[in-house]
């Protein structure tokens, strides 16, 4: 049986185009082992899905209202009980969909999601989480926004889903885990980030103990733990570097006739940087501690972007991630 995504047509910046130029070019993978729908508002998906030859391909679940991207939560939550987010997350938690795909608006997504699937045994609040590349491949960084004012206990179970998905998705036995602070030293940083070191050094976790933000891209940890008000920012902001760098290049491997011939000579390696440094490539952040799978893509997305968004939510499916998590919650919660 294949794993069963279902995607928000209307969720970011350039939808429905670009989110079903994703389908497309899904389906057009031979290698493709996914059945794929589409929730929104028929009358505009289905010109969409045939522009792009691909209505037989992908079912459609109607949905009559959208939530927009400059929609309170509250609103989205309380007065758009029949958009696209909401029905999306219902066929999730009904079992129709394995999961939900959106690039739409990061809080409403986050509010509806957690009262349509409830969360996970343990856990009580979910937290978006990111891969972001590092000298030895990645980096796991959570929360990069779910939640602005985290307590020691939420660090604490967010190291716990960070360390269950690089166990499951990557293959890390024992992923190592840092806590972001503004020094290594325990002596340092507030009393939530104090307390919440001490609660993991008293876990069965493979905690290495506080990191600083250098440490995010060096290779020396897998899992980094933080609220979601630090880890948007310090995405974001990784985010407008690694295009400062990009932009810089080009610029510059352009600037003369032996700049450009150097950079004819280094192309491949040049692409390679791009791709590593390329946010599009690590698009996909899964919305951990639900009792259902979902994914939030960057609003600003483009197609290829979005497909790697869908694999994110592909993985975590086939990966059994729900079950992993309650496990160990179980395990360490009985320990303790």
């Amino acid at each position: 049986m294949s794993t069963r995504i279902l995607v928000d047509g209307h969720g970011g910046d350039h939808a429905p185009g670009v989110v079903i130029e994703a389908l497309s070019k899904i389906i057009h993978q031979s290698s493709s082992k996914v059945t794929l729908g589409v929730v929104g508002v028929a009358d505009i998906l289905i010109p969409e899905l045939e522009k792009w030859n691909i209505k037989g391909h992908v079912m459609l679940v109607e949905a009559s209202d959208i939530v927009a991207m400059c929609d309170a939560p509250a609103n989205a939550l309380r007065r758009k009980r029949n958009s696209s987010m909401h029905v999306g997350a219902k066929c999730v938690r009904d079992g129709q969909w394995d999961a939900f795909v959106s690039a739409g608006n990061t809080g409403a997504l986050m509010a509806i999601s957690k009262l349509v699937l409830k969360t996970l045994p343990g856990v009580d609040r979910p937290a978006f989480a990111s891969m972001i590349p590092s000298a030895t491949g990645g980096t796991f960084f959570l929360d990069i926004g779910a939640n602005v004012d985290s307590t020691a206990e939420h660090l604490f179970q967010f190291a716990v889903m960070g360390s269950c998905y690089l166990q499951v998705a990557e293959g890390i036995q024992s992923p190592r885990i840092g806590l972001l602070n503004i020094g290594s030293e325990d002596i340092k940083g507030t009393d939530v980030i104090k307390e919440a070191a001490e609660r993991l050094r008293g876990s069965s976790l493979n905690f290495i103990g506080n990191v600083e933000g250098t440490n995010l891209f060096d290779g020396s940890v897998d899992v980094v733990v933080c609220d979601g008000f630090i880890g948007n920012v310090s995405l974001k902001t990784m985010e407008g570097v690694a295009k400062l760098i990009i932009q810089t290049l080009k610029k510059e491997l352009t600037s003369s006739p032996v700049a450009k011939m150097g950079a004819l000579l280094s192309k491949s390696a040049l692409g390679r940087v791009r791709d590593a440094m390329n946010p599009s490539e690590h698009n996909g952040a899964p919305l951990l501690g639900l009792n259902g799978i979902v994914v939030k893509s960057h609003g600003s997305a483009d197609a290829h972007a979005f497909t790697c968004a869908i694999d994110v939510a592909r993985r975590e499916v086939e990966s059994n991630l729900l079950g992993t998590i309650t496990e160990s919650m179980a395990t360490i919660h009985q320990s303790s």
